[in-house]
C-alpha cells in the first residue's frame, strides 16, 4: 500500500515528471528567468517583425542621400524603434537580469544615444533605417531562440531555420553594416555628431562579429564550442549555446 506522500502509480509519478520538464517547468512550476525570457523574446520577435518590414521597405528610395535623406515614415520607425529599445532597457533592469543580458544593455545603450542624435537633429536617418535592416534578421534568430528554450522536438524547422538564418545574417546584418561602415570612414566628418556615430558603428562592428562568431560555432561548428556544457541558460537574453 503505497503511504499517503506516495503517487498511488509510480508510472504516472514519472510521466507527469517528464510533462513538467518537457514544458521547462520543473516541479511543476516555471523558474521566474524562464518565464521573463518567453516574454521578452515575443516582445522582441513582435518588434523585429514590424521593424524589418517597415525598414525593407523604405530602403530603396533612401539610398540615394545617407547623410541628408528624409522621410516622415523613416523618422518615425527610428522613433519607434528608439522606444522599443528603451522598453526592452527597462524591462532587463527592473526583471533584474542587468548582469545575465549586460550585452543587451550596451547595445541598446549605443542604439538609443544614436538614434535619439538622429530624431534631433534630422540628419543621418538613412543610415538609422538601413542599420534598421538587421532586424529582418533578428526575426530569423528569434525564432532560433525560442526553438532552442522549447523541449518540443522539432530538429527538420530547426535546421532549415538555421540555414535560413544564416543567409539572412550575410544579407540584412553583415552587409548594411559592412556598407555604412565604409560610407561613413570614407565620406562622413570626423567631427560632433559624425565622429559620434561613426565610433558607434565600429563599436556595434566589432560586437557583430563577435556573435557570428558565436552562432557559427554552436550551429555549425559544434565541437568548437567551450564551457557551454550543463549551462543554465534560463534568465539570459542572449543564447550563446
Amino acid at each position: 500500500r503505497p503511504r499517503p506522500s506516495e503517487p498511488a502509480n509510480p508510472a504516472q509519478a514519472r510521466a507527469g515528471e517528464g510533462v513538467a520538464i518537457a514544458g521547462g517547468v520543473p516541479n511543476g512550476k516555471a523558474r521566474p528567468g524562464r518565464v521573463w525570457r518567453w516574454r521578452n523574446l515575443l516582445v522582441s520577435f513582435a518588434h523585429s517583425v514590424l521593424a524589418g518590414l517597415w525598414a525593407l521597405w523604405h530602403s530603396p528610395e533612401l539610398l540615394s542621400d545617407i547623410q541628408d535623406g528624409y522621410s516622415v515614415s523613416g523618422h518615425l520607425l527610428v522613433c519607434f524603434s528608439s522606444g522599443y529599445f528603451i522598453h526592452d532597457t527597462l524591462d532587463i533592469i527592473f526583471n533584474y537580469q542587468s548582469r545575465s543580458s549586460w550585452e543587451y544593455l550596451v547595445h541598446h545603450a549605443m542604439a538609443i544615444s544614436a538614434f535619439v542624435s538622429l530624431i534631433v537633429t534630422g540628419r543621418f536617418l538613412v543610415a538609422a533605417v538601413l542599420l534598421l535592416l538587421v532586424e529582418v534578421s533578428n526575426i530569423f534568430l528569434t525564432v532560433r531562440m525560442l526553438l532552442k528554450m522549447s523541449n518540443v522536438p522539432s530538429p527538420a524547422l530547426y535546421e532549415a531555420n538555421k540555414y535560413v538564418n544564416l543567409v539572412m545574417y550575410f544579407a540584412f546584418r553583415l552587409a548594411p553594416q559592412a556598407y555604412l561602415t565604409w560610407y561613413f570612414l570614407r565620406y562622413v566628418e570626423v567631427q560632433g555628431q559624425g565622429a559620434f556615430l561613426t565610433a558607434n558603428l565600429l563599436l556595434l562592428d566589432a560586437m557583430i562579429l563577435m556573435y557570428f562568431s558565436r552562432l557559427l560555432r554552436s550551429d555549425f561548428f559544434p565541437s568548437l564550442r567551450k564551457g557551454s556544457a550543463g549551462r543554465d541558460v534560463d534568465g539570459e537574453k542572449f543564447l550563446i549555446d
